[in-house]
């Protein structure tokens, strides 16, 4: 007798895989070079695929759902222009350390170079935004490349990783095997830190008297919430934390200092110009955050955890490195803390300073402000939604005057700044999460950047609250330039060419509302919050003239902080 092996087609191997690695939801558009993997997925019932209405929507809705999932975000996309236009949604997800694997259709290897019909080198256009880019030219090379894939999105620091498909991989034969146990060479992430390192920090830190927690995306990616938690409560912490860290650490706690760096709490950043020992956890210290480099916690002992080792001394050089998981290395340094440090004076200062310049607004003209909105949301849903927000002022008033309770919670394009984000993120959250109300918050001019995905979320009735704060500008490039650029609005005014956006949303099938009205806030989000039948919207017409304050300038030192308007009459 003799045996052999069954042979499946490469479409087929692709789903094999995929079911493997447990995947929930596929976002995509089909091509011509991905109709071999589709005509499979018809008759595939394990997974769901979402139909997105632009390829870059595919991939911000990949990164919302691995960002509210914990997940690895799966994309499908066609060759040439259906390939390039998820090069945006890659180099945010890069830059936001979002696990991510991206399929990507291409043209037969024998045409690979021909400039043959919708064939783009994607490998070599993202080859600088993903941890890593495979293109398979054997159909015997399909199963371990993309079981490599899941490995590297998820594994140490979390990225993008692409898979490129020729057409003819697609269509050939191959026996399936799948190994459980992944070698990659010069590939070995580091998980433990080094126990003399961390009873090094634990010995500072018990001795400061000046201690900050300065806290990063790297606590929510590891799971370590609860670890830091615990630690800053055993030993009287106060807790700062980036944009992207938002929701590590209850924004209600009074250890929490709220966010800093340029938009960030005068406290936070007095607290950074004062501290005698900062503990950088899962951060990167990256520009929005550091300002002047020279001048960032100068006087200050600094340690730094971070999984990933090119990070350490790559912007701000620290005392202490300790390269690993983070949630590993706070279990650890809690074991074998000396002592709890004495720091009921540093407490007085930092208290003092939230006296001295607490986050304010106006009210009294009657006028609507964003702050305002924010402030109801955050009570009304007593911090428990998941916030999507986009970018510009609106973004920093959310990070602001949001109370975050919980990791996973905010959702925000941080190092690249992807303006159009929200919209398609937020679907990727809904995916993920469906006990908790999901709001997108954008600017009138972001949430035209990727409207056509209001398609994607009335579809699939979707009870997203879509937000957009309407100032008729491109707010913070406005308040840029009226500080810096002599008051030259210079193709910021959208007023002119705004469209009427309850009519757009209409349009695409949502219940919409509008409103300039300050009294109106809490009865429009009480609507959202009670309408779960599908996507609901509203604007709110806010003040265009208003600014985000705390502000520091650009290239100058924290401690250089812009904390009301140079010039008040603008607002008359």
């Amino acid at each position: 007798m003799s045996s052999s092996k069954k042979f499946i087609n490469g479409a087929e191997i692709f789903f094999e895989c995929l079911r493997r690695e447990n995947v929930e939801y596929i976002f995509g558009y089909p091509g011509g070079s991905t109709l071999k993997i589709y005509e499979r997925l018809y008759d595939i019932d394990f997974l769901k695929h979402i139909l997105v209405r632009h390829e870059q929507g595919a991939t911000h809705m990949a990164e919302g759902y691995a960002r509210a999932s914990g997940k690895v975000g799966v994309v499908l996309v066609t060759s040439g222009p259906g390939a390039t236009n998820t090069v945006t949604g890659i180099a945010n997800a890069y830059m936001d350390s979002s696990p991510l694997v991206v399929f990507t259709g291409q043209v037969p290897t024998n045409l690979i170079g021909n400039d043959a019909f919708q064939e783009a080198d994607i490998v070599g256009i993202t080859r600088p935004i993903t941890k890593h880019s495979f293109l398979v030219r054997d159909v015997k090379d399909l199963a371990p490349s993309i079981r490599k894939a899941f490995y590297i999105a998820q594994s140490g620091r979390p990225g993008p990783v692409l898979v490129d498909l020729p057409k003819n991989v697609i269509n050939a034969l191959c026996s399936f095997e799948y190994s459980e146990k992944i070698e990659i060479r010069g590939y070995k992430p580091t998980y433990s830190g080094h126990i003399n390192q961390i009873k090094k920090a634990a010995k500072v830190i018990s001795q400061a008297k000046r201690p900050l927690l300065y806290v990063g995306g790297g606590i929510i990616m590891s799971g370590a919430s609860q670890e830091l938690r615990s630690f800053a409560i055993e030993n009287n912490l106060p807790v700062t934390m980036t944009l992207q860290g938002l929701g590590a650490f209850p924004g209600t706690s009074e250890l929490s200092l709220g966010m800093l760096g340029m938009h960030g709490m005068y406290w936070a950043n007095q607290a950074i110009n004062h501290c005698d020992v900062l503990v950088a956890l899962g951060a990167r210290f990256d520009d929005r955050v550091t300002g002047k480099v020279e001048t960032f916690a100068k006087d200050a002992f600094k340690i730094h955890v971070d999984i990933d080792p090119s990070c350490i001394d790559k912007n701000v050089k620290v005392d202490i490195p300790i390269v690993g998981d983070v949630r590993l290395i706070l279990s650890e340094l809690r074991k074998v803390m000396p002592g709890k440090p004495d720091i009921d004076k540093w407490w007085e200062e930092i208290k003092t300073w939230q006296k001295e310049c607490p986050l304010t607004y106006d009210m009294n003209d009657g006028r609507l402000r964003t702050e305002y909105v924010i402030e109801r949301l955050s009570e009304k849903t007593r911090g428990e939604a998941i916030i999507v927000s986009d970018v510009g002022q609106h973004q920093m008033w959310v990070a602001q005057h949001y109370k975050f309770n919980h990791p996973r919670s905010h959702i925000s394009s941080g190092g690249l700044g992807t303006m159009g984000f929200s919209v398609p993120a937020s679907i990727g959250a809904a995916f993920a999460v469906k006990d908790r109300p999901i709001f997108s918050v954008s600017g009138d001019g972001g949430f035209q950047m990727n409207l056509q995905e209001l398609i994607t979320a009335n579809y699939y009735k979707l009870p997203i609250k879509f937000i957009v704060i309407n100032n008729s500008f491109l707010g913070m490039v406005r308040q840029w330039q009226e500080l810096f650029f002599d008051e030259k609005y210079s193709f910021t005014n959208l007023g002119e060419s705004n469209p009427d956006f309850v009519k757009v949303a209409e349009a695409f099938g949502l219940k919409a509302y509008s409103t300039d009205r300050p009294q109106d806030v809490d009865d429009l989000i009480d609507t959202m919050l009670d309408y779960n039948d599908g996507p609901i919207f509203v604007e709110f017409k806010v003040v265009k003239e208003d600014m985000v304050f705390p502000m520091v300038p650009s290239g100058a030192s924290i401690s250089e902080m812009i904390v009301k308007r140079l010039n008040p009459q603008r607002m008359v």
